[in-house]
């Protein structure tokens, strides 16, 4: 067997499926599918709350597009395609109720446990958490997948440090994290890793501005016609999405807009033909990131297949600005007005009460395989982190039942 296809070496063995023909990467992804917490990520907020339009994203529409996009960019270079669909289908799996802003909860509360990073809970959901599994000593390791796939879904290989927000490992999880990134260049993505997240970037940055402009959140003839509007957008993705000055910015929007797939869209009012302009709109964007994406990767590390360390994905600046772009004008009229929203603030109390109240009533109050982690937790920061992953599993919507009956 391949090294990168190998499994936790202390796991039990599974039973081989007889006749199979799968590959290990095959199965990995039919594990993910089959998955209790990839099924939440259908009421788990995006960007809207969950469940307040039938148009809008949740995390697993989301999830499901950027598994496309990554299997799609990942072909073209050679890699595994199932390798790259794992990444994206499992690289929001660590994402708490509400989204971005539920995350942000959630580390506030956590600090005595090493605090809280969506990515490295999407490893400890898929090596520790998901029922698949056992070691030889009866203890989870999740979904046993293989190297390649846990290397390809590691957005943030190395672990938290003093300043660093972002991170992709607690040091509960360090042992799997070391096992999987042995022989990897130290604080590198591999290439499957670095397809994933540029196609994460592609479908949240193109989704979120369709989702806008069909929820009436982003007028384009207003940006289109107000150049002080224009200054806004580019002062939002500044800093924010990328380190280029405003002028840049200014120069790269105005391109954009000149677009015609952008220009077709200046009158949109909702009707069927505004609908099918808005969707070729975000087809072509996807379209074009991904192929420039490819061909600049192809130009600097040529023919053939390309796969884990064997090159480093190459964007185009165009295109990255361009993406940049796109985020900045979400941001601008669809996240930053929901940021001083009460129930933006609410959903924030909501997970704060929920740790507090399930930290003082102890395991009586948790799932039974949150509570068995409780009781065992050697000592009270590793309580805490049983607490936190339980109320990381819940949805939106379970999140606010819990809390109402928890607090009534």
């Amino acid at each position: 067997m391949h090294p990168l296809a190998k499994r936790w070496p202390s796991a039990e063995r599974l039973v081989a499926e007889p006749g199979s023909t799968r590959s290990p990467f095959q199965r990995d992804r039919a594990r993910l599918l089959h998955s209790a917490g990839f099924r939440r990520l259908a009421d788990k907020t995006q960007v809207h709350t969950a469940g307040t339009a039938d148009f809008l994203r949740t995390r697993l529409t989301h999830s499901l597009e950027v598994a496309q996009i990554s299997r799609e960019l990942g072909s073209a270079l050679g890699c595994d395609p199932d390798v790259a669909d794992v990444a994206g289908l499992a690289h929001d799996l660590g994402h708490p109720p509400f989204g971005h802003n539920g995350e942000d909860a959630l580390h506030e509360v956590a600090g005595p446990c090493g605090g809280y990073e969506g990515n490295a809970q999407t490893l400890r959901v898929v090596s520790r958490l998901e029922a698949k599994a056992l070691d030889t000593e009866g203890n989870s390791v999740g979904l046993n997948l293989t190297r390649a796939s846990l290397d390809a879904m590691c957005k943030y290989p190395w672990a938290a440090s003093e300043g660093v927000r972002k991170f992709g490992v607690y040091e509960d999880d360090r042992a799997v994290f070391d096992w999987f990134r042995g022989g990897a260049p130290e604080g590198a993505k591999c290439l499957e890793a670095q397809v994933m997240d540029w196609s994460d970037d592609v479908a949240y940055s193109v989704h979120d501005v369709e989702d806008g402009i069909y929820g009436e959140y982003i007028n384009l003839a207003k940006l289109m016609d107000d150049a002080s509007e224009q200054a806004a957008v580019c002062e939002g993705a500044a800093g924010r999405y990328c380190d280029d000055s405003t002028a840049v910015l200014g120069e790269a929007l105005q391109e954009l807009l000149r677009d015609p797939s952008i220009v077709r869209l200046h009158d949109y009012d909702g009707s069927f033909r505004a609908q099918v302009a808005l969707k070729d709109f975000t087809s072509n964007t996807v379209g074009r990131f991904v192929k420039a994406a490819a061909k600049a990767t192809r130009d600097q590390f040529g023919d053939g297949q390309l796969r884990r360390y064997d090159a480093d994905l190459v964007i185009p600046e165009e295109e990255r600005i361009t993406c940049a772009l796109l985020k900045g004008i979400a941001w601008r009229y669809v996240m930053q007005p929901r940021t001083s929203a009460s129930w933006y603030t609410r959903q924030r109390e909501i997970l704060h009460d929920l740790v507090a109240v399930l930290c003082d009533r102890g395991s009586d109050s948790l799932e039974p395989m949150f509570a068995e982690a409780y009781d065992t937790a050697s000592d009270d920061a590793a309580r805490l982190r049983a607490v936190v992953d339980q109320v990381a599993s819940l949805t939106d919507t379970s999140a606010e039942a819990w809390h109402r009956r928890l607090t009534r």
